[in-house]
């Protein structure tokens, strides 16, 4: 059942639902966006454009992060299928045939 919690993003309190489960992972994302957002407010105080521009560039920031993971993270499954792969031949060349 969800029930109501708080986050502080920029100083402003947020409600909002979720289950107990997600609590904990709701609770990091909120300090992860505040702690970006602080960090490009703080970054560029003279550069204008507000709460808006700001949490424009927070979001493609933490969106760019994402795909920068999810590559990297596809590029090492890959490799470890081939090493496995590659592992598993040589096992398979060096057991009698009555084995494999």
């Amino acid at each position: 059942m969800s029930e109501p919690v708080a986050v502080s993003i920029l100083d402003r309190e947020y409600l909002i639902a979720c289950t107990p489960e997600e609590r904990a992972g709701l609770v990091g994302a909120a300090a992860y966006l505040d702690g970006k957002l602080r960090e490009l407010r703080n970054g560029s105080p003279n550069r204008g454009g507000g709460l808006d521009r700001i949490a424009v560039l927070a979001a493609l920031n933490i969106a760019h992060e994402l795909l920068a993971l999810q590559q990297r993270t596809t590029s090492s499954s890959s490799d470890l299928a081939r090493h496995l792969q590659s592992i598993k031949s040589k096992l398979d060349a060096g057991l009698p045939p009555s084995l494999q």
